[in-house]
């Protein structure tokens, strides 16, 4: 039994979407109407928050980050770009992703399972456009994915309702009687000229960067689970990894980390492998047990797991249905996975 991977020590590495923590005031458009609603989390790593009061859940450098949002229906997030990738896999609801500083570049509405990978130096925002409570997972490239730039219209909102960023990138709110520190500054305004060096995309250059639940199983096949029955990886993001056997996925783009959907069939089993990379798991539909030789934890609808790098590993779908999840993996070119046996000499063990 793992000495160093006790229950209680794996526990700290699963984020229960039951239990995650938001932030109601992070960025800069808080109380603007109509994105007064959302809740941002912060599932792993430092996150881009603008607010000190954003909890962290697993604080341990990835080389990416790991977030959430979670909005009502016709609550937005304004518009904005950031300095590393964004991908965003919707979990529940329908979201309206719209691009431009006006949102006049255009529009895409993705829904369940559905993935986009948005380019840097592009104005993006999001709305959930559905009739209930809608989800993102959100991943952010590097530790540190620098600041955000907002669109010119939002500083002029946020001041109206107490608001001010400053350079450094923290969000003072004065409604609560905070003050700008002694020698800080104000961010200023956002630029025409900073607008204008914006990359401006076309609708079929952004669907480009889309990929539909309805199209991920199209590029299937690894090392991982070639030989492995009822369990099949799907490439979606990043480029080929030839020591991992999978092709490159539809946004084969450097990332500074891969996106890979896994499903297990009813009673399928992944056998005890590991990872050299980082590996973080969203599970988007049914249950699944992760297993390690400490014992094993049950992962349920948006829960997010972190997998020990090099730790002997497992998953079993103990239901009657189709398991899916999403996996991010550091690194443009993983490693191949390690196994404790083969998956041949597994299968015939049993």
């Amino acid at each position: 039994m793992s000495k160093e991977w006790t229950p209680e020590k794996m526990r700290q590495r699963l984020v229960r979407y039951t239990e995650l923590r938001p932030c109601l005031n992070a960025f800069v458009d808080t109380y603007t109407p109509g994105s007064d609603k959302k809740e941002n989390f912060t599932i792993i790593g430092p996150g881009v928050a603008e607010h000190p009061d954003q909890h962290v859940h697993i604080k341990e450098a990835h080389g990416f980050n790991i977030g959430g949002a979670r909005q009502p229906p016709r609550c937005a997030n304004s518009q904005h770009s950031h300095e590393t990738e964004e991908v965003f896999i919707v979990h529940s609801g329908q979201w309206a992703f719209r691009w431009g500083d006006e949102c006049q570049d255009g529009e895409a509405v993705l829904g369940p399972g559905d993935c986009i990978s948005i380019p840097v130096n592009v104005f993006r925002g999001f709305e959930n456009v559905g009739d209930d409570v809608g989800y993102l997972f959100a991943v952010l490239g590097r530790d540190d994915p620098g600041h955000v730039m907002w669109a010119p219209d939002v500083f002029d909102k946020a001041s109206e309702y107490g608001l001010v960023l400053l350079e450094s990138g923290l969000l003072v709110d004065t409604t609560r009687g905070e003050q700008v520190p002694q020698g800080e500054r104000p961010m200023p305004k956002t630029t025409d000229e900073q607008v204008n060096s914006h990359r401006v995309m076309s609708v079929a250059e952004m669907l480009d960067c889309v990929m539909p639940i309805t199209e991920q199983r199209q590029l299937a096949g690894s090392a991982l689970t070639d030989s492995v029955t009822g369990v099949s990886e799907y490439a979606m993001i990043g480029p080929a990894s030839a020591a991992e056997g999978i092709q490159a996925g539809k946004m084969s783009w450097d990332h500074g980390f891969q996106v890979r959907r896994l499903d297990f069939d009813p009673a399928a089993t992944l056998p005890f492998h590991s990872r050299e990379e980082e590996e973080v798991v969203c599970l988007h539909k049914g249950s699944l047990i992760y297993q390690w030789d400490g014992g094993e934890l049950e992962l349920r609808e948006g829960d997010v797991l972190t997998v020990p790098r090099n730790l002997m590993h497992g998953f079993t779908n103990k239901g009657s249905s189709l398991v899916t999840s999403y996996v991010v993996r550091g690194g443009n070119a993983p490693a191949a996975p390690g196994w404790m046996e083969s998956p041949v000499q597994s299968a015939a063990s049993r």
